[in-house]
């Protein structure tokens, strides 16, 4: 067993690299074929003591210093047939670091149960915010960018542009089922993907209403590229420091539960927001969200793609061809906080083209504690 509490920074995850390789690579084969051909061994815990001590622990501290928490810990034995990934991250405790992101796979009760069936190591639900009537999704609302000549429909998928807004449900409907989940699967991770208006009451009642559920940890979107921009939502919040700082501050007095801020990379320097998030109280950051995006003009009818009713918008762009580009936002994050936080137990949550097991361990060596895959979900079910 080796434990890496006392320093999990970049480069000094001290696990048998030959083995979380091989696992991750054997066990996330699956995406070539589908979803349902997962099999980790499932890792039973209980997380409602490690809650409800997290919540006093989160409250007990100065809004603007690091909590105490527990630390990131990797197992693997070689003497094991299939090495123990069980994770510890802000006290969550997670069968494996993978993570099914917040999106389409987390859209409504019976696509999160399946992941939990299938051994995911937790789940970020699908952005809510308290009036889902304002939101309105349009078809279609994806287009995806293919290997080949002249972008052959016949070429590989390489990338997918998404204008899709937060759910559309009834947030009294999707805390329902985060409830439901929570009492089916109480010893699950499920984590709420939140995301509001330039409104201190509305985060806190939203805060407030989620938690009440019994989730685990909260996501906040900051990070959305087209998420509502006119009403200071999504990246429109990631992007300005200031604003950041103050959402930040009114979550954190809120939350009794770990929060974890999503950044944009839609910005200079990715590490200035992920600062401001950490000084703030969070306890995580995620990086990275989708990248602004055109993809493309349809030659024969001379419109934009995706195309409603002859008008698009720009997007948010995913997919492999992302990778490269979350592998360098990770590092730069991972730096920052080795160099400024390393006597706090922050955590990474990495997020970008993740296709293969090497892809997943390539965020890991970079100093991320867990790794979310959201767009390979989604072309596998097209």
């Amino acid at each position: 067993m080796v434990d890496s509490s006392k320093s999990p920074r970049i480069l000094q995850l001290r696990f048998d690299l030959f083995f979380i390789h091989s696992f991750i690579t054997q066990r996330l084969t699956l995406f070539s074929s589908s979803m349902a051909s997962l099999n980790f061994t499932p890792v039973r815990y209980n997380n409602r003591n490690s809650a409800a001590d997290f919540a006093v622990a989160r409250h007990a501290r100065p809004s603007m210093t690091g909590p105490s928490r527990v630390g990131f810990k990797v197992f693997a034995s070689v003497s094991q047939a299939e090495p123990d990934l069980s994770v510890s991250v802000n006290g969550l405790k997670m069968p494996n670091p993978f993570v099914i992101g917040s999106g389409p796979p987390g859209t409504n009760y019976t696509v999160m149960k399946r992941a939990f069936d299938e051994g995911w190591g937790a789940v970020i639900a699908k952005t809510v915010s308290l009036d889902a009537a304002k939101v309105i999704n349009v078809t279609p609302r994806y287009a995806r960018l293919q290997a080949g000549a002249n972008g052959s429909a016949k070429g590989q998928i390489i990338g997918w542009e998404n204008i899709e807004l937060i759910s559309d449900r009834p947030l009294e409907t999707m805390l329902k089922e985060f409830k439901q989940l929570k009492e089916e699967y109480p010893d699950r991770i499920l984590i709420a993907s939140i995301m509001e208006e330039y409104d201190k009451a509305a985060w806190e009642e939203l805060i407030d209403r989620v938690e009440q559920t019994g989730i685990d940890a909260i996501e906040i979107n900051f990070s959305c590229p087209h998420g509502m921009p006119e009403r200071k939502m999504g990246a429109a919040v990631g992007q300005d420091c200031a604003l950041l700082d103050e959402v930040c501050g009114w979550i954190n007095a809120k939350a009794t539960v770990p929060v974890w801020a999503k950044m944009t990379p839609n910005i200079t320097d990715i590490t200035m927001p992920a600062r401001v998030a950490l000084s703030s109280g969070c306890e995580g950051v995620s990086a990275i969200n989708t990248i602004m995006s055109v993809m493309g003009i349809n030659l024969d009818t001379l419109r934009p793609e995706p195309c409603v009713e002859g008008y698009s918008t720009p997007g948010g762009y995913s997919g492999k061809a992302v990778h490269p580009i979350a592998l360098a936002k990770v590092m730069s994050i991972a730096k920052m906080i080795n160099s400024e936080f390393n006597d706090k137990e922050y955590s990474l949550s990495a997020i970008g083209g993740v296709e293969t097991g090497g892809d997943a361990a390539e965020f890991i060596l970079l100093g991320a504690y867990t790794v979310q895959v959201l767009s390979l979900h989604h072309h596998l079910c097209l």
